[in-house]
């Protein structure tokens, strides 16, 4: 049955590929049957039809060459084809009288234009070939209009014609199918695609965060350390510890944020868990350490009380350890924060305050430098569904507040 499959599936290829060659054959055996109609009797006797007692005429098997070679065009100009055909027909059908079966050319012409053609024109080309055909058999033939013969014309052309028909419906029905089966393909991989993009423009995110953080503050206190290097040592041995930490810790949320790349059959690695407002009290250190008081503030139904959902703990972590950022890089110095993290019905405020006299713009991410710290705050509050609002305070300093959702309207966490 495979052996049979293959063969056949090999030469629906090679027809394919060589539609010319496939109605030469067609049109041989076109040939071959016609010439064996032209030399059978079909009333003989009581046995049947009858071979080598009836001799076609030369008109005769002229007409029937040439209907079978224009079945090699078929396919090319399937209208004109047809016309010929039926025209061929038409004359043997007049002018002998035994005609040969000119006819199998013109229903093999009809099938094509069927085959290749819209419904309405089918009908209209049916119609009318089969009626001109039957009529001219039955009025002018040589036998009388009942004759199986003249019946066989109108039987064959009308079977040609539904023939065609049904192949070109389960084509066109197929192609459909086929159609649709790739456009559905391509959404699925276009989904992919997406969810690649977004996957890696949240990892961008982590990773701008993390860097952004850490090297600002190693470079405050490498700053420091140069400064007191002289004159206070032990103070200069202090900074540089919390350079070596916060480097440490870059490090570790790198390999942690890169790990979710890691491909299943790679090798395992110790990965840390993504941060989130559990870790805020180290995070405020860090801070405190490289010279940026933080005060802190929040209602006991916020934080440490209820866990928040994941994504909501994780970005209200990067966002308060971004605006910090900010602050410590554009709030100048002696500049103080404020950071309240409340817990408001369905939704979470994140709130960072400063009173920096420093570069305000700058610290917007609006400044020529460009920064994207505010924009991935955005991005990270918009994906959330939240919101966030930042700028100036009056009176001097910063105000950056995020509003995060931490359930849908149908009660459920995010």
């Amino acid at each position: 049955m495979t052996s049979l499959g293959s063969v056949f599936g090999r030469t629906r290829r090679w027809a394919r590929a060589h539609p010319l060659a496939v109605d030469g054959l067609l049109a041989a055996g076109a040939l071959v049957f016609m010439i064996i109609g032209s030399f059978t009797e079909p009333h003989r006797g009581p046995g049947g039809p009858s071979f080598g007692t009836r001799t076609p005429t030369t008109l005769s098997l002229v007409l029937v060459v040439l209907g079978a070679a224009v079945l090699v065009f078929r396919r090319r100009a399937p209208m004109q084809v047809l016309l010929c055909a039926g025209a061929l027909t038409l004359v043997g059908l007049i002018t002998t009288e035994k005609p040969a079966p000119v006819f199998v050319s013109a229903v093999l012409a009809l099938y094509t234009v069927a085959a290749r053609t819209d419904r309405p024109t089918t009908w209209r080309v049916g119609f009318v070939t089969m009626s001109a055909l039957a009529a001219v058999a039955m009025g002018i033939g040589p036998g009388p209009w009942y004759s199986q013969e003249n019946f066989g014309i109108l039987a064959w052309t009308g079977l040609a014609g539904a023939a065609g028909d049904a192949v070109r419906s389960r084509r066109a029905f197929v192609d459909a199918i086929r159609e649709r089966a790739e456009r559905a393909e391509r959404t699925r991989e276009e989904e992919a695609r997406r969810r690649v993009a977004e996957e890696r423009l949240r990892i961008a995110r982590d990773l701008h965060d993390v860097v952004a953080h850490h090297i600002a503050l190693v470079n405050v206190q490498a700053g420091v350390a140069s400064h007191v290097m002289d004159k206070r040592p032990d103070q200069a041995k202090e900074a540089l510890a919390h350079v070596r930490a916060a480097s440490r810790s870059a490090l570790d949320e790198l390999r942690a944020t890169v790990g979710l790349l890691r491909q299943s059959g790679d090798p395992a690695a110790p990965t840390e868990p993504a941060p989130g407002l559990a870790q805020l009290d180290g995070l405020l250190d860090t801070f405190r350490n490289a010279g940026l008081p933080v005060e802190f503030a929040t209602n006991s139904a916020a934080y440490p009380g209820d866990e928040l959902p994941a994504a909501v703990d994780l970005a209200a972590y990067r966002i308060i350890q971004e605006a910090l950022t900010n602050v410590r890089k554009h709030a100048g110095g002696g500049a103080k924060a404020e950071v309240s993290v409340v817990r408001v019905g369905p939704t979470v405020e994140i709130t960072v305050l400063d009173n920096g006299t420093g570069d305000t713009d700058a610290e917007a991410g609006i400044a020529d430098t460009g920064g994207h710290g505010l924009i991935g705050m955005r991005e990270r509050v918009t994906a959330l569904g939240g919101t966030l609002t930042a700028g100036p305070r009056y009176g001097g300093g910063f105000r950056a507040q995020a509003i995060l959702p931490v359930m849908n309207r149908t009660g459920e966490n995010v």
